[in-house]
C-alpha cells in the first residue's frame, strides 16, 4: 500500500466541505492503491519535477503530488487540491528536492514575482488606531503609519546561500528593501517557510550559528543511495523536515487533516524550536512564556502527548484556569492523537484533562472524610462541607456590611477581600487575627496599620463564619485545603498522585492554585512544565512561581516569533500594551518584543454613531466577508467571530444582527461549532482562533483606565490585556467598530 506524506504550503487553497470530502475519498482510494483507473494519476509533460503528478478528485477539481519510489511502496507527497487548470499550472513549476546546503526537503514553486512582493502587501484604506486612553502606544503601532524609514535586511546573499541555503532569489529579495513593510512582504513570500522564518530571526540579531541550531541546519545528512532514497531519508529523518511535512498513519489521521484545514495545521508541523521544548528533558520545573500565537499552547499539547506515549504508565495533568479552555485542550490531545488515554478518574495512567478548580474538587473528594485535618490546618475548622460551593462575593459584602463599617471606604469593597484572602491570608495558612497581623503583604501595594489589619481580620472572621455555617468552601480554599492534604498524604505515603505536571495559561493562576500544582507532582525529571504570558493575564493577580514554591530560575525561556497573527494585527494588539508594566511569574519584566513572519491588511475600524450604525457596519462587512466573490471568499462562517465585553453585549449583537439577516450563535461554554459566525465574549475567546476577528463594542470608558491606587491600576493592566487576548484571536483579517 502506496504512503501518504502531508505537506504544509503556503500554495494550498481553502476547499469548501463537499470539496473536502472528495478529497478524502481521493487520498482514501490514493493509500489503499494507486493503481486503481478512476485515480487517474497522471505525469505533466514539461514540469519542472519528474516526480509531479495530479489526480482527478472529481471532474473539476485535480490533486497535486510528487511520486517518491525509493522504497518497498510508492510514496506521495500532498501538495494541495485545486480546480482542474489551476492544478495543471501549478503542477508544470512546482518541485520538490534537497536542499543542497543542509539536506532539508523543500517544496517550491517556480516564482516569477518574489522580486516584486514588497509592493504587493495588501493596506486597506481606513486603517485602526490604538484606543485613545493608552495614549503610550509607540509610534508605527496604530496602524496609521507609513511603512517607517529606510532600513535594511544587512546581510549578504551570497554567505545565506552558501552557509545556510536560502534560495538566493529570497536572499537577493530580502537585501533590496528599503523598509520594514517590504522586508515582512518578501519574508511572506517565501516558497520555503524555515527559509521566510530564519531571514526574520537574523533581522532581529540571531547569528547564522544560531539560526543554524534553531532550525536544526547542522544535522549530518547520508549522502548515499539513489536521488529517491536520499529523499526518502530526509523527509524522514531531517529535523527540519518535520515543520513542513507529516507522515499519515492511517484513514482517520488523513480525515482529521482535511477537516481541519489551515486552522489545523498546529497539530502537525512544528516549528524546530517549538519541538525542542516539547522533547526536550529538565530536572525540574520548567517555564515557558511567549506572547500570543507564539505557539505556548501547542507546545503543551504536544508535550502533554509525548509524555504518556513514552511511558503507557505515566499519569500526566493537563490543566490551566478555565473549564472552557480545559475542554478545549482535551479536544486537541484527542485530535492531535486518538491512541492517548484520557481519564476521568485521578491517579490513572494517561492525560488527566482538567480545569485548576476542578482538579482541586475532585482532589478534595477524593480525601474523604481525611480531608478534615487539612481544613482545620487552613481555614480552622472542620471540614464540613467542603465540597459545597458558595458565592463568595456575596459573603464577602454580607461581611463588610456587619463589621466592616470602622475600615476607609476604599477598602469597604469584595473585590480587595477577595484579592487579600487569595493572596495573604490562604496561602499563608493564617487562622488567627495574630497571624495576620504578623504577616507580611508583598505586593498587595495597599498599606494596612495595625488598626486596619485587625478590623480587616474582624470582617474575614464574618465570612468564614458565615461559609462554615451554610457549609460552603469558595474556590480559593478549595484548592489550599487540597494542597494541604496532599502534603500530609506525601509525608503519609511518599507517593504523589501525578508523575508529570503541563500547565497551560499559568499568568492567571493564583497562589493556592500553583502551590496545588506543587503538591500534586514530585519534584524531579520532568515534573512541572508551566506555559504563561503576563500579556495575557485577564483574571488573577500579580504573583510569582517562588513565592508558591515553584523554582525555575535558570529553566526558563520565551519564545516570540508569532504564527498565527499577521504582522499588522499584532502591531495593533501589541500597542494596547505599551505603557503597561507587565511582570512575568519570576517577578522579571516583561518587554513586547513580538514578531510575526505573516503579513495582511491592516486592522480596519468600521466607525460608527450609535448602537444600530455600529451593527449595520458589523452585518455589512461580515456579509461582506461571506460573499462567494469576495476576496475572502471560502472561509468558513465559523472562521468569523465577533468579540464582546460581556454577556450583555452578547445577546445585544446576536439579536441586532438577526433583525438585519444575519445569524451568528452565541458561544458560551459550548464548543464552537461549524455552520455560522460565532458571537462570544472576549473572556471566552481565550485560547481560540479565527481567520476574520470583528472586536464590537470597544468603549474606552468600559475597557478601563490606569488607576492611582495600585488595585485600580492592576484591574487596568487586566483590561488591557484582555483587549490584546482579543485582537490577537484574528489570524488574517482584524477590524473593530469604534463609536464617535
Amino acid at each position: 500500500m502506496p504512503t501518504i506524506i502531508w505537506s504544509k504550503t503556503k500554495a494550498k487553497d481553502k476547499l469548501a466541505p463537499s470539496m473536502k470530502k472528495k478529497g478524502y475519498a481521493f487520498l482514501e482510494k490514493l493509500a489503499e492503491n494507486d493503481t486503481q483507473p478512476g485515480l487517474h494519476i497522471e505525469e505533466i509533460r514539461g514540469s519542472k519535477d519528474k516526480r509531479v503528478r495530479t489526480g482527478k478528485v472529481d471532474d473539476n477539481f485535480r490533486a497535486v503530488l510528487f511520486k517518491i519510489e525509493g522504497g518497498e511502496e510508492a510514496v506521495y507527497v500532498i501538495h494541495g487540491i485545486w480546480s482542474h487548470d489551476k492544478a495543471n499550472s501549478i503542477a508544470e513549476k512546482v518541485t520538490l528536492d534537497i536542499n543542497p546546503v543542509n539536506g532539508v526537503p523543500e517544496i517550491r514553486e517556480v516564482m516569477d514575482t518574489l522580486k516584486d512582493a514588497a509592493g504587493q502587501a495588501p493596506q486597506p484604506a481606513k486603517p485602526a488606531p490604538v484606543l485613545e486612553q493608552w495614549e503610550h502606544a509607540p509610534a508605527g503601532l496604530d496602524g496609521d503609519s507609513e511603512p517607517g524609514p529606510t532600513w535594511s535586511f544587512a546581510h549578504d546573499p551570497v554567505a545565506l546561500n552558501e552557509q545556510l541555503g536560502v534560495d538566493r532569489d529570497l536572499a537577493d529579495a530580502a537585501a533590496a528593501v528599503q523598509n520594514e513593510h517590504e522586508f515582512l512582504a518578501v519574508v511572506d513570500a517565501a516558497a520555503v517557510d524555515w527559509q521566510g522564518l530564519a531571514l526574520l530571526e537574523l533581522a532581529t540579531g540571531r547569528s547564522f550559528d544560531e539560526v543554524k541550531d534553531t532550525f536544526a541546519l547542522d544535522t549530518p545528512v547520508d549522502t548515499s543511495g539513489t536521488e529517491d532514497e536520499r529523499l526518502l531519508r530526509s523527509l524522514r529523518d531531517h529535523p527540519a523536515a518535520r515543520a513542513s511535512f507529516t507522515w499519515i498513519e492511517d484513514n482517520e489521521e488523513l480525515r482529521r487533516i482535511i477537516d481541519a484545514g489551515d486552522l489545523g495545521a498546529w497539530r502537525l508541523f512544528l516549528h524546530p524550536a517549538q519541538r525542542h521544548y516539547v522533547e526536550r528533558d529538565y530536572n525540574g520545573a520548567f517555564r515557558l512564556s511567549g506572547g500570543a500565537g507564539t505557539g505556548k499552547t501547542v507546545v503543551a499539547v504536544h508535550r502533554a502527548r509525548r509524555l504518556a506515549v513514552e511511558d503507557p504508565g505515566a499519569r500526566v495533568l493537563f490543566t490551566t484556569y478555565t473549564r472552557n479552555l480545559a475542554d478545549d485542550l482535551r479536544t486537541q490531545v484527542g485530535r492531535l492523537d486518538d491512541s492517548v488515554a484520557l481519564p476521568s478518574t485521578l491517579d490513572t495512567p494517561g492525560v488527566y484533562v482538567s480545569g485548576i478548580d476542578a482538579l482541586a474538587r475532585a482532589v478534595v473528594q477524593r480525601a474523604g472524610r481525611s480531608i478534615e485535618d487539612a481544613s482545620v490546618e487552613v481555614l480552622g475548622r472542620s471540614g464540613a462541607g467542603v465540597l459545597r460551593g458558595t458565592d463568595s462575593a456575596a459573603l464577602w459584602r454580607q461581611a463588610i456590611h456587619d463589621v466592616g463599617s470602622s475600615l476607609p471606604e476604599d477598602l469597604q469593597n469584595p473585590v480587595f477581600f477577595q484579592a487579600e484572602y487569595a493572596m495573604v491570608i490562604l496561602p499563608q495558612r493564617i487562622t488567627t487575627e495574630t497571624g495576620y497581623l504578623r504577616v507580611r503583604r508583598t505586593g498587595r501595594g495597599v498599606a494596612l496599620d495595625r488598626g486596619r489589619r485587625t478590623a480587616v481580620w474582624q470582617v474575614v472572621e464574618a465570612y468564614r463564619a458565615a461559609a462554615r455555617a451554610e457549609e460552603s468552601t469558595d474556590f480559593e480554599e478549595k484548592a489550599a485545603i487540597a494542597t494541604e492534604w496532599l502534603r500530609q498524604e506525601r509525608e503519609r505515603t511518599g507517593r504523589a498522585l501525578f508523575d508529570h505536571v503541563v500547565v497551560d495559561e499559568g499568568q492567571d493562576l493564583t497562589p493556592s492554585r500553583l502551590r496545588l500544582l506543587r503538591a500534586l507532582v514530585a519534584e524531579g525529571r520532568n515534573d512541572l512544565f508551566l506555559c504563561e504570558d503576563s500579556h495575557q493575564r485577564i483574571y488573577g493577580h500579580k504573583v510569582t512561581l517562588s513565592q508558591c514554591g515553584i523554582r525555575t530560575v535558570g529553566r526558563s525561556r520565551r519564545l516570540t516569533l508569532n504564527y498565527r497573527t499577521t504582522e499588522q494585527n499584532l502591531r495593533w494588539a501589541v500597542g494596547v500594551l505599551a505603557g503597561g508594566n507587565f511582570t512575568d511569574l519570576e517577578g522579571e519584566g516583561e518587554e513586547h518584543e513580538y514578531r510575526s513572519a505573516r503579513s495582511g491588511p491592516r486592522p480596519v475600524a468600521l466607525p460608527a454613531v450609535s448602537a444600530q450604525d455600529e451593527l449595520d457596519g458589523v452585518a455589512g462587512i461580515i456579509r461582506e466577508w461571506l460573499r462567494e466573490d469576495s476576496e475572502a471568499a471560502g472561509i468558513a462562517p465559523e472562521g468569523v467571530a465577533l468579540m464582546v465585553p460581556d454577556k450583555w453585549e452578547r445577546s445585544r449583537v446576536v439579536a441586532g444582527l438577526q433583525e438585519r439577516g444575519v445569524e451568528t450563535r452565541a458561544v458560551d461554554s459550548e464548543p464552537v461549532r461549524p455552520g455560522a459566525p460565532v458571537v462570544m465574549t472576549m473572556h471566552r475567546a481565550k485560547g481560540l482562533e479565527f481567520t476574520h476577528v470583528v472586536l464590537v463594542g470597544i468603549d474606552p470608558d468600559r475597557m478601563g483606565h490606569d488607576g492611582d491606587d495600585e488595585e485600580a491600576a492592576d484591574a487596568a493592566l487586566r483590561q488591557r490585556s484582555l483587549l490584546y487576548v482579543a485582537a490577537t484571536r484574528a489570524r488574517d483579517v482584524l477590524a473593530m467598530t469604534m463609536r464617535s
